[in-house]
């Protein structure tokens, strides 16, 4: 009796380890790959709860999240052979489980290797196209869109997708920054002279056609002046002599008014002047009519 129960819990125990070693699970964040003898049965896993055949199934779990990587720094030479050290790290993600395991035999390390050498690739690509001021004064975004199309090819052979490339630091070898740095400053220096003469080119240039305008601006106001004073002076003339045909005594009056009102009574003014002048002809007592 003793010895069947110990067969039954035996095979019991048996039964369980054979069902543990039958299933396996796939979380949120994860990617499986069955395999047999190194053959790729199936990658198409979904979370949750899966089988297999013990012993002759291997089951190979993956993060299938934004792995980020650091690279250290090296060393890259501009189109005018400065040298420059970067410092950049890598955004990645598995996206083709099956090419990503064949091509890396599903080591994350080997992964980040290659990548490495793919994105350095790239930014010596980058790099040499262009001068030492072009790269510090370019948008570090430039960098990274011509870096992802560039090394983009690359990952997709490995079964992986590029997230983010970015360059961290950008600097120059201690024995030559002071140097170069002075060959810039005297480059930006020489061109801000230029646009600076440049600028008082086109603001001599300004000045003179507005000058220009002024004066034939004021040169025409003036004509129109003129032209508008003598039509003025010639229909004041006629408006005179209309009123002298019609009352020559009432406008000799009136002119002699206007000519008191311009010449009497102004402080500092001295008149030298005989009492019979006609000058005073209205200021006579008139004489009694009979």
């Amino acid at each position: 009796m003793q010895n069947k129960i110990l067969y039954i819990l035996l095979a019991l125990v048996a039964s369980i380890l054979i069902v543990r070693a039958s299933i396996f699970t796939v979380s949120e964040g994860q990617l499986a790959i069955k395999s047999t003898g190194g053959e790729i049965v199936d990658t198409n896993y979904q979370p949750g709860l899966h089988f297999k055949i013990p012993i002759v199934n291997e089951v190979a779990k993956f993060d299938k999240r934004i792995i980020t990587q650091f690279y250290p720094t090296e060393r890259f030479l501009t189109r005018e052979q400065e040298q420059l050290n970067v410092d950049f790290y890598v955004k990645w993600r598995i996206d083709d489980l099956r090419r990503y395991y064949e091509a890396t035999g599903g080591s994350e390390d080997a992964a980040n290797a290659r990548l490495g050498e793919t994105i350095k690739d790239s930014i010596k690509t980058v790099v040499t196209q262009r001068t030492l001021q072009q790269i510090i004064t370019a948008d570090r975004a430039e960098f990274t869109d011509a870096m992802m199309k560039s090394a983009q090819p690359a990952a997709q052979r490995l079964g992986v997708q590029l997230v983010d490339v970015r360059i961290t630091k950008i600097d120059l070898p201690q024995q030559v920054r002071d140097s170069v740095y002075d060959r810039m400053r005297a480059s930006f220096k020489a061109q801000a002279a230029k646009l600076r003469a440049e600028g008082v080119e086109s603001s001599e240039t300004t000045r003179a056609e507005a000058n220009k305008n002024q004066t034939e601006i004021l040169a025409d106001a003036a004509r129109q002046a003129d032209q508008i004073r003598g039509a003025g002076e010639a229909a004041a003339s006629e408006i005179y002599a209309r009123a002298y045909s019609k009352n020559p005594e009432f406008y000799a009056f009136y002119r002699s008014m206007q000519a008191y009102k311009g010449s009497i009574g102004m402080a500092g003014d001295m008149l030298v002047l005989s009492p019979d002048s006609a000058f005073f002809k209205y200021f006579k007592q008139p004489q009694p009519a009979h």
